[in-house]
C-alpha cells in the first residue's frame, strides 16, 4: 500500500484504512492504480477528493462521497468544523496514467507537495503554483525508481525501441501486456505509426474515449494486428497457443525486472515512473526542506545537497485539534457496546479448567476476589464464613429449608433460589458426591438414605447406563431401594428430604441443629398420619 498520513494535519493521501487513519478527516486519491486504492471499497463513507477523470473511473465502484477537483486550479478546503481554519490544495498533472495528479497543500503546516506516482518532465516546473517562489517544506516523492544503478530511457526513447521491434516483425500479431490503466498514449502512437487498429477490451475502450484520443481503437478481435491484453496473459502457454494460429510476439513495456519465459516475449523499459536522474533534477529545482519517500522498502537518497534548511514543527490550531479529535469511530463503538448489551447472557455455573487455574497468576486471582467482593449478590456476613463446597446454598436465600415443616417440597425455580442441575451424557455413569459427605457419620448416612458412596457405573460393571433410570443413581445396598420394613419404596420419596440435607450448610448444624435433631425429623417424616 502506497499512501501517507501527513503528520500534524487531518490530511490523508491514498490511505484508506479508517482503523489506522486516526485523526485524518480529509482524504485524497492521486490515481486509480490498485496499490494506491488498497482498502477503498463501495462501503467508503467519507468525502474523497480527486481529479475529474479519477472521479469518473471511481464512480463505477463508489456512487457518492466523490468530490472532483479541477486540475491546475487552486481549491480552498476547511480544516475544521466551523471553517475558521482553511487550506489551499492545487492539483497538478502527474504524467503517470489517466487522471493521475500531484497535490500541493498550503496551510498552517507550510507547503507540502505529494507527487504520487509521477514521471518528471521539465514542463512541470512551469506550473503557476510552483513558479511563485514558494518554499516546499515537505516533498513526498515517488521513489519507485530511485536507484542510481537503474538507468532508464525516456518514454520517447522507449517508445522508439518498441516501434523498431514491431518493424522487425511485419507479419506478426503484436500482444502488448498492460495493467488495467495506463499507457493509452503509447497505444495511440503505435496505431498512428503502423496505420492499424488497436484492439481493446470494452472497458478500456470506454476509457480512451473519455480521454479524447484519436479514433484508432476497436473491440473487434480481427480488426487490427496490435492487441492490448492484460499483462498476466503474457506467458509461455499463451505464446504457444497464439503462435499455433498466427505468428505472434509479445511486448511488456515496464521498468520492472521480468524474466522472459518465451523467446518471443520482449521486455522494453517503458516506464511511467521517474528515473533516478529525473528525480535528482526535480528535487534540485524545488529545493524542499525534507524529502519523504512514498514507496516503503525502496531506496530514497542522494538529495542532501539539494535540500533547504529544516523548519520547526508547526503548531496545530485549536479548532483543527478539535476537528481531528472528534473521532468518527464513536458511533461504531457505541454500536458495538449496544450490541454487546443486547447479547443474551449465558446463565449457569462456569467451571475453569485445571490448566486455566494453574496458569492464572496470583494477581489475577486477587483481582477476581476483589471484584467478587464488590459485585457479589450474597450477603456480606455470609461471604466471610468458610464454605466447603462451591455450590453451597446460603441460608438467607433458602429460609424455608430451615423451617420445622420439613415435609414441604424443595423450591427449585423461585426467585433467588437456585439449584444447579448436572446432566450426564447418554451412555455415561456419573458419580455425584458432595464434599459435605465427609462430615456425615455412617449411621446418619444410613438413616437418611445415603447409604454407601455412589460408585461410577458403566458397561464394564454390568450396571445400568445413566439414561434416566432412578436405580442407576443408587449405591450398592442403598436403603433408598427398600424401607426399614422391607417394603419397596420409590427413590423420589426420599430425594426431597435427602436434597434438603445436602443443601444445608455445615454451619447450620454447628448452630444447634445436630444430627440427633435431624434424626428426630426423619422419624417424624416416617410417622404415619
Amino acid at each position: 500500500m502506497n499512501g501517507v498520513l501527513i503528520p500534524h494535519t487531518p490530511i490523508a493521501v491514498d490511505f484508506w484504512s479508517l482503523r489506522r487513519a486516526g485523526t485524518a478527516r480529509l482524504f485524497f486519491l492521486s490515481h486509480m492504480h490498485s496499490d494506491h486504492t488498497v482498502g477503498l471499497s463501495s462501503t467508503w463513507a467519507r468525502p474523497l477528493y480527486c481529479s475529474p477523470i479519477t472521479a469518473h473511473l471511481l464512480h463505477r465502484h463508489l456512487q457518492q462521497w466523490i468530490q472532483a477537483l479541477e486540475v491546475g486550479e487552486s481549491h480552498v478546503l476547511p480544516l475544521d468544523e466551523i471553517g475558521q481554519e482553511t487550506m489551499t490544495v492545487t492539483l497538478l498533472d502527474a504524467n503517470h496514467c489517466p487522471g493521475s495528479v500531484m497535490f500541493l497543500f498550503e496551510g498552517y503546516f507550510g507547503t507540502i507537495l505529494y507527487t504520487g506516482d509521477f514521471r518528471y518532465t521539465p514542463s512541470m516546473l512551469k506550473e503557476p503554483a510552483l513558479t511563485l517562489g514558494k518554499q516546499i517544506h515537505t516533498l513526498y516523492l515517488d521513489n519507485t525508481n530511485c536507484n542510481p544503478a537503474l538507468v532508464l530511457p525516456s518514454r520517447q526513447e522507449a517508445a522508439h525501441q518498441i516501434v523498431q521491434l514491431i518493424r522487425k516483425h511485419p507479419q506478426h500479431n503484436i500482444k502488448i501486456g498492460l495493467y488495467s490503466l495506463g499507457k493509452e498514449s503509447l497505444l495511440e502512437q503505435l496505431a498512428l505509426e503502423f496505420q492499424t487498429w488497436v484492439v481493446l477490451s470494452p472497458r478500456r475502450l470506454e476509457l480512451v474515449q473519455l480521454l479524447g484520443l484519436a479514433d484508432v481503437f476497436t473491440v473487434e478481435e480481427k480488426a487490427g494486428r496490435i492487441h492490448a491484453v492484460d499483462h498476466m496473459e503474457i506467458c509461455h502457454s499463451n505464446m504457444l497457443r497464439w503462435n499455433q494460429t498466427h505468428p505472434t510476439i509479445a511486448i511488456l513495456p515496464t521498468s520492472r525486472k521480468i524474466h522472459s519465459s518465451h523467446p518471443d516475449i520482449h521486455v522494453i523499459p517503458y516506464s511511467d515512473h521517474s528515473s533516478y536522474s529525473e528525480l535528482r533534477a526535480f528535487v534540485a529545482a524545488l529545493k524542499p526542506c525534507q524529502v519523504v519517500p512514498i514507496v516503503s522498502r525502496r531506496p530514497c537518497g542522494g538529495f542532501q545537497d539539494s535540500l533547504s534548511p529544516r523548519i520547526s514543527v508547526p503548531l496545530i490550531p485549536d479548532s483543527v485539534q478539535q476537528y481531528m479529535s472528534s473521532s468518527s469511530r464513536k458511533p461504531s463503538l457505541l454500536w458495538l457496546l449496544e450490541r454487546r448489551l443486547k447479547r443474551p447472557r449465558t446463565q449457569g455455573v462456569v467451571f475453569e479448567s485445571p490448566e486455566e487455574s494453574a496458569d492464572q497468576s496470583q494477581a489475577d486471582r486477587d483481582s477476581k476476589k476483589a471484584k467478587k467482593e464488590k459485585l457479589s449478590p450474597w450477603p456480606a456476613d455470609l461471604e466471610k464464613q468458610p464454605s466447603h463446597h462451591p455450590l453451597r446454598i446460603k441460608k438467607q436465600l433458602f429460609p424455608d429449608l430451615y423451617s420445622k415443616e420439613w415435609n414441604k417440597a424443595v423450591p427449585f425455580c423461585e426467585s433467588q433460589k437456585r439449584v444447579t442441575m448436572l446432566t450426564a451424557p447418554l451412555g455415561f455413569s456419573v458419580h455425584l458426591r458432595s464434599t459435605d459427605e465427609e462430615f456425615i457419620s455412617q449411621k446418619t448416612r444410613e438413616e437418611i438414605g445415603l447409604g454407601s458412596p455412589l460408585v461410577p457405573m458403566g458397561d464394564d460393571d454390568g450396571g445400568p447406563e445413566a439414561t434416566g433410570n432412578q436405580s442407576a443413581w443408587m449405591g450398592h445396598g442403598s436403603p433408598l431401594s427398600h424401607s426399614s420394613k422391607g417394603t419397596p419404596l420409590l427413590a423420589t420419596e426420599f430425594r426431597g428430604l435427602a436434597l434438603k440435607y445436602l443443601l444445608t450448610p455445615v454451619n447450620f448444624f454447628q448452630a444447634g441443629y445436630s444430627s440427633r435433631r435431624f434424626d428426630q425429623q426423619v422419624e417424624k417424616y416416617h410417622k404415619p398420619c
